[in-house]
């Protein structure tokens, strides 16, 4: 649970994302509500954003402290040239907030990898991580799991997948309260023998660690929660994670497609419609919106692009929990606790 007095300070791209102030904004005000003790840094076009917040109350208002910038990173833009030429951005700014100790945590439903780019050359890792990973909480039939990395880094050693577990590990163990959170290691099938060499490679260095090794597991494993954490590569992860929310859109389609064929099926889906509105709101993405950069020196936080205001108010609250438990502390205590000297062999 997060504590409604909190004090901490979170710096939000008011820019990023499909529609940037439009969704931005709104859900800056709903957690400024929520939190009365939060301090908001709305980073962007000044004249923009003041001209939003006259929809809004002075009382909430007054608790918006506004950085003005003069570039936008766009959506598609690519990441060097992010970097590069967009020093005055609101991302990069938002970052620099957290760089500079003005802010606790950076929000944006940005450019990913514009925002990955910017965030590891603007922070730098933490002492014994190599590569950064995108983490998200994700639907399970028992709750949910968290899975990474979902699409930041798409070629790694066995090493780098090791990183990973122990960052999931933290996350979770600071998220949700859970001791020695279990770790599965996604793959092509569960016997000892299948996988690549970097997949096989990545399961004796974390099964000889200290983290809860619970083996490989397949894909359809992930949604039945038989682990706490998942563990992939970029390009195996993100795919996997694009692929479910499709698979949900499409079966919530179907089954408007289907309550809508003719006023007795119109009448079934009122009668079924408590019961619809609870499985939509344990498969709709938007409840999870809000993946982790782990491994950063600094909270970052990324929404979906697409994201709507009550998406973008959730990945808010992921900031707002990560500062709350003080994730990169963890990660970095655990590091060099227990595996900073294994990672150092296997880099």
């Amino acid at each position: 649970m997060i504590n409604k007095q909190n004090n901490s300070t979170i710096a939000i791209d008011a820019m990023g994302g499909d529609v940037g102030l439009g969704v931005t904004i709104p859900a800056a005000v709903n957690i400024a509500r929520e939190y009365p003790r939060l301090k908001i840094i709305l980073v962007g076009d000044k004249p923009s954003i003041e001209e939003k917040l006259q929809d809004y109350p002075d009382n909430i208002c007054q608790r918006m402290n506004i950085q003005h910038t003069t570039q936008v990173v766009g959506m598609d833009e690519k990441p060097a040239i992010a970097l590069r030429g967009k020093k005055d951005s609101s991302m990069r700014v938002a970052i620099n907030k957290v760089k500079l100790q003005e802010a606790d945590a950076c929000v944006s439903a940005g450019n990913t990898g514009a925002l990955m780019a910017t965030a590891r050359f603007v922070l730098k890792t933490l002492p014994g991580i190599d590569r950064p990973a995108i983490c998200s909480a994700i639907p399970t039939q028992t709750g949910h799991t968290h899975m990474l990395d979902l699409g930041a880094n798409v070629e790694l050693s066995a090493g780098h997948l090791l990183e990973f577990a122990v960052m999931g590990s933290v996350l979770t163990n600071a998220i949700d309260g859970i001791n020695n959170p279990s770790i599965g290691l996604l793959n092509i099938g569960q016997e000892e023998m299948k996988g690549n060499e970097q997949v096989q490679q990545a399961a004796g260095l974390i099964s000889s660690s200290t983290l809860n090794y619970y083996g490989f597991i397949e894909g359809d494993d992930i949604y039945k929660g038989v682990v706490d954490v998942v563990v992939a590569d970029g390009f195996v992860g993100n795919i996997s994670l694009k692929t479910s929310e499709g698979v949900a859109k499409m079966i919530i389609y179907y089954i408007k497609q289907e309550f809508n064929r003719n006023w007795l099926t119109r009448l079934a889906g009122l009668i079924a419609m408590p019961v619809l509105k609870a499985f939509k709101s344990k498969i709709d993405p938007r409840i999870y919106n809000g993946a982790s950069l782990l491994g950063l020196r600094g909270i970052v936080v990324k929404s979906h692009g697409g994201a709507d205001v009550f998406s973008f108010t959730n990945a808010i609250r992921v900031a707002i929990l990560e500062v709350e438990n003080n994730v990169p502390e963890r990660i970095s205590k655990v590091l060099q606790d227990s595996l900073v000297e294994q990672s150092a062999h296997i880099a």
